[in-house]
């Protein structure tokens, strides 16, 4: 899994949802996805890339799947979570503005954003069907996610059982990767978490 690379928001930490602007990559993020590129590519085991429908993501994964060889397929599962009123804004901006919104949103995978329709809980709802989708249309392949925080984040939650509030105990830089892999029992092993070697 490949978050995309940076946007003009991305190094002011401000919520970029699947509701907002829709931001495009910033030269430095192009930089990264190329950087990306060019690891995956080293490693050679990647075998389709499933991108987000967010621009952003789409930038990130053309660059992979241009040095690979490969097509992008879209999968609307894997758009970042709906932040509603909070778009554009920064945490501290969030914390002054609906701090009550805010500190529910920290402590139930149940509440929302304020003025969004979507939960921790309905993101992994809606991320763990993704994910199902591409094992289900790759099997035994390797394929490469190009997503977003809470997305990837979410995935790693759901591969290692652990609790919702787990998504706020993650750091994912920008153009940072992330690896699971997924056995046909139903158990999942995660490998990487939070790569950015690719870019020193």
């Amino acid at each position: 899994m490949l978050r995309h690379g940076e946007t003009p928001l991305t190094p002011h930490k401000r919520f970029s949802g699947s509701t907002g602007s829709d931001p495009g990559l910033s030269e430095k993020g192009v930089w990264q996805a190329e950087r990306a590129a060019e690891a995956l590519a080293a490693r050679g085991t990647v075998q389709a890339v499933v991108s987000s429908p967010m621009l952003r993501c789409r930038q990130t994964a053309e660059a992979v799947a241009r040095r690979l060889g490969l097509e992008v397929r879209i999968e609307e599962g894997l758009r970042e979570l709906d932040f509603g009123a909070w778009e554009g804004l920064t945490f501290a901006e969030v914390m002054e503005r609906h701090p009550d919104d805010l500190n529910a949103f920290l402590g139930s995978a149940k509440a929302k954003p304020t003025g969004s329709a979507e939960s921790l809980t309905t993101l992994a709802h809606r991320s763990g069907q993704a994910r199902d989708k591409i094992l289900a249309r790759y099997p035994g392949k390797t394929v490469l996610v190009v997503s977003h925080v809470s997305p990837i984040k979410t995935l790693v939650r759901l591969a290692l059982g652990a609790p919702p509030d787990a998504v706020h105990r993650m750091e994912l830089s920008a153009a940072s990767l992330c690896a699971v892999q997924y056995y046909g029992d139903g158990n999942a092993s995660l490998r990487l978490l939070n790569d950015t070697a690719h870019l020193r």
